[in-house]
């Protein structure tokens, strides 16, 4: 009592402050069990991601050796002859994602906000269940449907880009000039962009899937404020789903960029491989990592060998790149927040 008074005679500034107490939780046998599973797991990954560029790394080293820096500026792939590089492959493959990636985010955007946001409730398992099924289809299935039929039927819509925007040089395609309905159909085949549009469509159901889970998980208590403050259906979306869904959409993007770099047997089945920087999107001759790998493998030399896990080595640690980055980033969006009270 005593101590109560004398602390209340003190000066304000002299009072001792209160430190304020961490709540702890009693750890039980069943969660130490859990948080080591998922240390290990992690520790697990972690040490396959390590051993498989460790692997690429040794396969590598005398292709590496033998070229040094120029491995990255040289564009022909004559590894017999000491005379190869990825700056085409590399080219074809950030070119075919771009493509892939610049089509499939406003379509999987669009869709899962349908699904989450405008699509009846009893329609949205349905709609759930088909985009599902569109990302377990195997991937020749969609390299065949591409080359057999998308292609002939896209070649009207890159004709019509060449013509009308052929002066950007990205969609430039030599041999042809703007208005020309007689030119061959045949230069704007097995191109980058009908490579890009089939890898979109491959990867848009997964980014589908992140995006909607995402979306789906806005606060109510946000959705319900927007409505009350007279907000459409639409100004609600704009002004709490998209805000709130910024770390889905650029997951989801960079999921996909991913899958869409390393994609081989739908970019290998529709490019005509050139070992060429190509930067016209629109016109015959593509390349790829991936579509290199997969065309040489069974023919290589001991040599070449070590040149495709070269390759193979810059795919890796690009797709590697993509992902801290969008880590990063996603760790500091604002997904994941709860309402306010």
């Amino acid at each position: 009592m005593l101590s109560v008074q004398a602390d209340s005679g003190r000066p304000e500034s002299d009072r001792p402050r209160p430190v304020p107490r961490r709540p702890q939780t009693a750890r039980g046998f069943g969660d130490r069990v859990f948080r080591y599973q998922l240390t290990a797991t992690g520790v697990v990954v972690l040490g396959i991601m390590a051993a498989v560029g460790l692997f690429l790394l040794l396969r590598a080293g005398q292709a590496l050796r033998a070229r040094g820096f120029a491995f990255l500026t040289t564009a022909e792939w004559q590894p017999d002859v000491h005379n190869f590089g990825i700056a085409a492959v590399l080219t074809g493959t950030l070119l075919v994602a771009a493509v892939a990636v610049t089509i499939s985010v406003p379509l999987a955007v669009g869709t899962a906000l349908f699904i989450s946001d405008v699509a009846p409730r009893g329609l949205r398992r349905t709609l759930v269940t088909m985009v599902d099924l569109m990302a377990a289809v195997p991937s020749v299935v969609y390299g065949l449907w591409g080359l057999f039929f998308l292609q002939q039927h896209v070649i009207g819509l890159s004709r019509w880009l060449s013509d009308w925007f052929g002066w950007i040089p990205l969609f430039k395609v030599d041999g042809t000039q703007p208005g020309q309905p007689l030119a061959s159909d045949s230069v704007y085949t097995a191109s980058t962009f009908v490579a890009g549009l089939v890898v979109a469509l491959m990867v848009a159901p997964i980014q589908c899937s992140v995006m909607r889970e995402v979306f789906a998980q806005a606060p109510a208590g946000e959705r319900e404020g927007a409505y009350a403050l007279g907000a459409t259906r639409w100004g609600m979306i704009r002004a709490v789903v998209l805000p709130y869904g910024t770390g889905g959409i650029i997951g989801g993007t960079m999921l996909g960029l991913g899958r869409a770099m390393g994609e081989t047997i739908a970019v290998y089945l529709i490019i005509s491989p050139v070992f060429v920087i190509q930067p016209h999107i629109l016109q015959t001759g593509s390349n790829s990592v991936s579509s290199l790998i997969a065309l040489h493998y069974g023919d290589a030399s001991d040599f070449g060998m070590s040149a495709l896990m070269a390759a193979g080595l810059a795919l890796f640690l690009l797709t590697l790149a993509v992902n801290f980055t969008a880590s990063s980033v996603v760790a500091r969006s604002r997904s994941g927040a709860q309402s306010e009270g």
